[in-house]
């Protein structure tokens, strides 16, 4: 009997505290602040907030000066509020062939140029695999053509072939080779949807000479040119322009009040970039606002900052706006890679990136079920009258499209919080990088339950006792247990 008591005690007290946290950010939440930051980054005036417009530094500069105005520090190492990324924006050649054999690749038909400069000649072609260190490994490869197959055999979705792309051009570049050829032979990614949307100018990270590098996809589904059929390419490829572009991740931090606890980060982010101008829709409106995709993300990370600067948890808290999600989770790649804090003192990112909602009394949370901290988030939306649900459509791979992934990989448990959805149906693709994804358009009243209970669902995993981990048998499990030295 006692110590049910003590236990009915505890309980009573846990949610007395819960509740009193809940009630302190419904005091303090500036509703009519936070829809006039929505309305504001979701505005015609920042033109779809594309990281290759000029636009874009208004949203970054409006973006840096909430988080300083609410209070959040620069973090050491950081410019301001800045972390400084090199992009350049590629543009496809002028024209462009290879031909190997008997067989001819035309630009924008069976091959498309994706980097690099202009080249053109007689080379010899020699086979390297998947491209990987070992496959590159003591090979001389002086003033030949590297060619291997796209991604790797567990890494085949589009954002993991452009980053094992990226990292096959510095292998070849260091080998000598005077291009990249990788064979797209990919089966479930039709090769008419790739061309279509590649065949444009696309924004990568400068790598410095070895962006120079020219780097080519060719279509082989049929796995064709296979070693045995490579010999030499004829290539000519003409008109090749690359451009820098000034890109900008915006990043901040407050410092937790525990002695031992606040040299721990949790991480909260979003992407604060959209897909910019595109084609007209049946009113002639040609500026895709990314309200959903992804303002609303960005203005509960603001929000979080106001919140947390007044309101200090017991862990340091990181606020990180992306950029160039859109262009392949460049943005946060390019922070995981270079990182202005210790990835080991990451325990945890709550990651925000949407498509939509068609259901305003959840929270959709892509990756629910795979961490130990996911009964604080259930905990919080309860708080505010919603329910949380794990991802209804892993057929779509959303966990593996959004910025958490690069900290996943890296070990660091990163689940997202989205907005209600039950399927990707007709509801989300109305507004999913379309025209109509306004403020205009948008449950105002859902926003600010998704807002606050975002905040709460933070601030109880920044006081939690314990650190987060991946549920045992998770994929990431391993390299997290190395990352933070566990045993």
């Amino acid at each position: 009997m006692k110590n049910l008591t003590v236990s009915l005690s505890l309980l009573l007290a846990s949610g007395s505290f819960s509740f009193a946290q809940k009630q302190d950010i419904e005091k303090t939440f500036d509703g009519k602040a936070a829809i006039s930051e929505f309305k504001y980054l979701a505005s015609d005036e920042l033109m779809g907030r594309d990281p290759g417009r000029p636009e874009m530094k208004l949203a970054y500069t409006f973006i840096a000066d909430q988080l300083e105005k609410a209070g959040a520090k620069p973090i050491p190492g950081a410019d301001g509020y800045y972390q400084n990324i090199p992009f350049r924006l590629s543009s496809p050649p002028k024209s462009g062939s290879i031909k190997i054999g008997e067989t001819e690749f035309t630009q924008g038909q069976n091959m498309l140029v994706l980097d690099g400069k202009s080249f053109a000649g007689s080379f010899e072609l020699i086979d390297v695999g998947f491209g990987t260190e070992e496959d590159f490994a003591g090979k001389d490869l002086t003033g030949k053509i590297a060619v291997t197959n796209v991604g790797a055999p567990d890494k085949l979705n589009p954002n993991q072939l452009f980053a094992e792309g990226r990292s096959k051009t510095l292998r070849a570049k260091e080998a000598g080779a005077i291009a990249l050829i990788e064979r797209f032979n990919v089966p479930s990614i039709p090769w008419q949807l790739i061309s279509g949307f590649l065949n444009r100018p696309q924004m990568t990270i400068d790598q410095g000479s070895a962006s120079d590098l020219p780097y080519v996809w060719i279509e082989d589904l049929k796995n064709q040119m296979t070693s045995d059929k490579l010999s030499t390419a004829l290539v000519n490829v003409e008109g090749k322009v690359n451009t820098p572009v000034e890109g900008k991740n915006v990043v901040a931090w407050i410092e937790g009040t525990d002695p031992e606890l606040k040299k721990e980060y949790i991480m909260l982010s979003a992407h604060y970039d959209h897909v910019g101008v595109g084609a007209p829709d049946a009113e002639g409106d040609s500026i895709y606002n990314g309200a959903r995709d992804n303002a609303v993300g960005t203005v509960a990370v603001i929000n979080a900052a106001k919140y947390f600067a007044e309101n200090p948890p017991k862990r340091s808290v990181l606020f990180a706006l992306w950029t160039a999600e859109e262009k392949g989770l460049l943005g946060s790649g390019y922070f995981a890679n270079n990182p202005l804090v210790p990835l080991n003192q990451i325990i945890y990112n709550l990651n925000i990136d949407n498509g939509g909602y068609n259901d305003t009394s959840i929270i959709t949370v892509i990756g629910l079920g795979r961490t130990s901290a996911d009964f604080l988030i259930e905990e919080a939306v309860a708080d505010f009258g919603v329910k949380a649900v794990s991802d209804p459509s892993p057929e779509q791979g959303l966990y593996d499209r959004s910025d958490n992934v690069n900290f996943a990989r890296k070990g660091i448990p990163a689940p997202t919080f989205s907005l209600g959805f039950t399927a990707f149906d007709d509801e989300i693709n109305k507004y999913y990088h379309k025209a109509a994804d306004e403020v205009d358009s948008f449950d105002l009243e859902y926003a600010q339950i998704y807002w606050k209970s975002y905040i709460l669902a933070a601030q109880k995993i920044a006081n939690w006792s314990e650190r987060p981990k991946w549920v045992e048998g998770d994929k990431y499990e391993g390299v997290s247990k190395e990352l933070y030295g566990d045993k």
